[in-house]
Order: C-alpha cells, then sequence, then structure tokens
C-alpha cells in the first residue's frame, strides 16, 4: 500500500500516554548533508516505518537497499522547476501539521487521502557555506536559498506534539537510541527539544540570507540586524571561573577564523584563549600586509600585543618577536601569518619559553609533533587561509548593542605626511608602518616603540598618553639608545601636548608618527623640529577600546 493510499492510523494504537511517545509509522526525508542518513533510515525501517524521500536522498536510500516512496507518489505531482516544487504540497503539510487529538482535523485528513507523517529529517540547502566561497555568483546563492526544507522544519515542529523534526546529522544518535528505547517511538520530551533546535535552525538560515540580501544591496547597517550563531563547545567558564560560558560561531565565516578552525594538539581552548588567539591573529595579518613576502608573528597578552615582528622567515620573526618582551611573552598567545615549520616550532621550544597557544594558517606535521613533545597542553590552531576580511563587530552594551565596521584601514607610505624632520627614507617610512600597525591593535591610549619591523615596547589601555609613553619606554629600556636611527615611535591618536612626544625624545625615538588632528599639534611639531625628530602623520585614528 503507498503512502498516498493508506488510511489514517489509530492514534490510540500509536501513542503510549505514559511517556507522550508516538510511534514512527511514516518518516518523509530530505537532505542535503548526507552524513549518517542511511544509518538514521536503516533504524527507522527496521521498525517497519514506510520512508518518503526526494531526490538525491531518495537515490541515496535506494542505493543503499532500503525501500523508498518517491515524493511524487505521496503528492501526485512530479518535481518540477529544477526542484523548487516538490514538497510544497497539502499532502505533505496536511499530514505533519494535522494534530491527531482533534477529530475534525484527522476527518478532513481522510477526506483528501492525506496520511500523517511522524518524522522528517531535513537540512537544508548550504546557503551559508555556498556563499562563504570565493568568488559565488549572485545566482548561485540565490538557487541554495531552501524554500520546501524550512516549511517541512515549521510544520513540523509546530506539530511537535505528535511529530518528530530531524534538522542535524548531530541528532541521528539520540533519535535512533529512543526509538531503540521506545520500540519505534519517540518521546515528548526529545520532540520538544527537537522542536526547539528546528525553529532556531531556520532562523539562524533566515538570518543568514537577510545578512547577504543587505550586503547585496549595499546596506551596511539594515533597519534590523539579525545575527546567527551555533554554539560550537559550552566552556569551561568564562573570563573568570565563577562565570558559565559558550563558544558560538559564524557559519558565513569561512576559512580563516579562529572559531571553527582545527586543533592540532593540546586541551580545548579557554574563552581567555579565544579572545588572546583572535587578537593575535588579526594583529599578524595586519603586519603581514605590509610586505607580502614576509611572515608576520604577533605575541599578545591579554589582547595586547606584546611582541610583533616581520621577517622574512617564521623563525626569524618569532625570535624578534618573542625577545620584544620575554617577561610578557611567558605563556602567551602566538599568532604567525602563515605557516608554522620545524625551524619555527625548534625556535619555539628553545630555551625557558613557555606558549599557551599558537595559531598559524598551517603547521608542518614536524612542528605539531615537536610543539606537542614539549608542551602537553599547547593549543595548536591552524585556521587554514588568511581570512576572508573585514566585517562588522558587535558589542554588548546595556540595553542593546553598539555595531560598526572593522577597522580594516590600513596605513600606506604615501599618506604619511612629513611636517617635521628633514626626511623619512624608505625604511624610515616601513618602520612608521608597522608602528601604527601595531599601536591599532592595543587598547587606548597606545603608544608602542619599534625598532625597523620589530615591536621594542608598548604601553596600552592607560587613562592618559603621558603614561603610555613612559610605559612604552620602559619595556623598551636600552635597547631604543642602542639601536640607531630606526626607532619609531606610534601612537593610535594624537597628542593633546607635547609632554608625551618629549619623554620619547628624551628617551632616544628618533621619528614619531601618529594620526595629528589636535589643536596642539604644533606644539609637538615644534619640538620635534627643535630636536632634529623626524614626525609623520596618518590623518587616521585607530582608538581600539
Amino acid at each position: 500500500m503507498s503512502a498516498a493510499e493508506a488510511p489514517v492510523a489509530d492514534q490510540n494504537a500509536r501513542s503510549d500516554s505514559s511517556t507522550q511517545a508516538v510511534r514512527i509509522t511514516r518518516a518523509l526525508l530530505s537532505v542535503s548533508d548526507k552524513r549518517g542518513l542511511v544509518s538514521l533510515a536503516r533504524a527507522l525501517a527496521s521498525t517497519g516505518v514506510e520512508l518518503v524521500s526526494t531526490g538525491g536522498t531518495a537515490r541515496a536510500l535506494a542505493e543503499a537497499g532500503l525501500t523508498v516512496v518517491p515524493i511524487e507518489q505521496l503528492t501526485g505531482f512530479p518535481e518540477m522547476m529544477d526542484g523548487r516544487v516538490k514538497t510544497l504540497h497539502p499532502r505533505v503539510h496536511g499530514g505533519l501539521l494535522a494534530r491527531r487529538d482533534l477529530a475534525h482535523h484527522m476527518s478532513a485528513a481522510s477526506e483528501h487521502g492525506i496520511v500523517p507523517i511522524d518524522l522528517v529529517c531535513v537540512n537544508l540547502y548550504p546557503f551559508e557555506g555556498t556563499i562563504a566561497k570565493a568568488g559565488v555568483s549572485r545566482d548561485e546563492a540565490i538557487e541554495n536559498i531552501d524554500i520546501g526544507g524550512p516549511s517541512m522544519i515549521r510544520s513540523a515542529a509546530k506539530n511537535y506534539s505528535s511529530v518528530t523534526v530531524v534538522t542535524d546529522p548531530s541528532q541521528y544518535a539520540m533519535v535512533e537510541a529512543e526509538l531503540a528505547q521506545h520500540g519505534g517511538a519517540t518521546t515528548l520530551a526529545l520532540r520538544e527539544r527537537l522542536a526547539a533546535a528546528a525553529f532556531a535552525r531556520t532562523a539562524a538560515y533566515d538570518a543568514a540570507i537577510a545578512n547577504w540580501f543587505a550586503k547585496e544591496a549595499g546596506d551596511r547597517f539594515p533597519e534590523v540586524l539579525t545575527v546567527a550563531l551555533r554554539r560550537s563547545a559550552e566552556l569551561r567558564y568564562g573570563e573568570n571561573p565563577h562565570q558559565a560560558a559558550a563558544l558560538y560561531g559564524d557559519a558565513t565565516a569561512g576559512a580563516g577564523a579562529v572559531v571553527g578552525a582545527p586543533l592540532l594538539g593540546g586541551k580545548a581552548l579557554s574563552y581567555n584563549n579565544v579572545l588572546d588567539a583572535s587578537a593575535a591573529l588579526d594583529a599578524a595579518r595586519d603586519i603581514a600586509s605590509l610586505d607580502p613576502h614576509a611572515v608576520a608573528v604577533v605575541v599578545v597578552k591579554h589582547t595586547n600585543p606584546c611582541g610583533a615582528a616581520l621577517r622574512a622567515t617564521a623563525r626569524e620573526a618569532f625570535l624578534d618577536a618573542y625577545s620584544g618582551d620575554p617577561l610578557a611573552a611567558y605563556g602567551g598567545i602566538v599568532a604567525v601569518a602563515g605557516g608554522v615549520d620545524a625551524s619555527c616550532a625548534q625556535a619555539m621550544v628553545e630555551g625557558q619559553r613557555f606558549l599557551e597557544v599558537v595559531v598559524a594558517h598551517k603547521f608542518s606535521d614536524d612542528a605539531v609533533a615537536m610543539l606537542s613533545s614539549r608542551w602537553k597542553n599547547v593549543r595548536l590552531v591552524a585556521v587554514g587561509g588568511p581570512g576572508a576580511g573585514a566585517g562588522i563587530s558587535i558589542r554588548t552594551v546595556s540595553g542593546g548593542a553598539l555595531v560598526q565596521e572593522v577597522d580594516a584601514h590600513r596605513d600606506e607610505a604615501q599618506s604619511l605626511q612629513l611636517v617635521a624632520g628633514s626626511g623619512a627614507d624608505k625604511e624610515m617610512r616601513m618602520s612608521a608602518l608597522f608602528a601604527m600597525s601595531v599601536s591599532k591593535h592595543l587598547k587606548s591610549n597606545a603608544v608602542c616603540i619599534c625598532d625597523g619591523t620589530m615591536l621594542l615596547g608598548a604601553g596600552a589601555g592607560q587613562m592618559d598618553r603621558v603614561a603610555a609613553c613612559r610605559l612604552a619606554v620602559e619595556k623598551a629600556g636600552d635597547r631604543i639608545t642602542r639601536a640607531g636611527s630606526t626607532i619609531v615611535a606610534a601612537s593610535d591618536a594624537f597628542f593633546p601636548f607635547p609632554d608625551g612626544p618629549a619623554i620619547l625624545i628624551d628617551a632616544g625615538v628618533r621619528c614619531i608618527v601618529h594620526p595629528g588632528g589636535s589643536k596642539r599639534d604644533q606644539e609637538t611639531v615644534d619640538l620635534c623640529t627643535s630636536r632634529g625628530v623626524t614626525c609623520l602623520l596618518t590623518g587616521v585614528r585607530h582608538f581600539k577600546h
């Protein structure tokens, strides 16, 4: 007997009132992600469940030796319009939405040849994955907007008192376990849990589509901002042990992000590890953009760079970044905008160094073995690529959120305005750009001192810029006077008075670069001129609160 011809089942025979368990007699399966599909289908078929399916899913089940009722046999209509129309039919949605406890619902179903569908297994067209690919066309994105799938999910979830809705392969095991435990039935508790997950899935899916359309339309800040993040892990705790925490990922982020990147060694990342690794990676990539033929390494503590260097090899960059502030770098988080090979790993494990996390585009097998042998718990995060670039930043505040574009501005040599000093050669300008790139990733108020393309000392997160200057000088120490004419100090914002620059110049800084814009800029310019120090203005502020 076909699905379309089957009589409406006697609900008393299908339901156990003691657990509100509903026996599955008919299931509709239609999935894009076919992982685990055959196992679930076999578990259903073993209890006598009739399997209804569509297109590629039906073919996969048939190839596995399972008996399948094609969707067109249920609806009486063929799939059409390149698959756009196949499940949008009363015999599908009536079978899902009919309330089994209402006689007039069941009478209407019987009158129109609608049979109950007790389980729906649907995962949606991969819209998020499609738009995360480089160079995806508008047409390809639109064709990956699922219509029938979300409709079936919502119908089934609304009627969770009778219908089991499965939306992700990670749920298959718990469904199979319930079928085995309850003789082919599912409990109300499971159905309710799955319904909640189903509505969350369709909400996230629609959010991704809405955001994509807003971006395509050039609307940076749409009237309604929809944010859909999927929980990837529950963390041991947050910033402090008394705070609960979880990690959520953006399915549209693509490769190159810390969240979702494979962990090649060590314990799971903590809340603070994720924050620091992301901050270090952002800074390293920013610095690496100064020279596409070099490797950037950044060491951070509490999201602030305490070491940074741009060198020809990862090994050289790491050694100079770590030596910028060895005290702060101990137990730090290291990001490599490039790959970690055996030579770089050897440098990392030498001496008394200790690293919590190393995040890089890739690791050689030898590097993984070496680092894991040196520190059992060091987290090795391979992000897989340079990342997708700028997006938006969202920060919660009391009663809402602040949203802004990510600070993706990169200062360029030709944009540096010389306002004091006899001139700035190519080497000094490169050092100035490097220093500004570092200061951009320090918490404001921020000042850093660099020797060429190596960070010597930083003052970050200070309430006044004079204190930031003093801290940077203290961290840099006597290396300022030993290094020579390439010592550059950078500030993330203008100097309101010349007192901060005076501290830097007295310590031996030979070039000061800052955005400018103060009413008292001329006082700093005059100071630099009188002391024979170069002063460069960028015109762009880089506050990071």
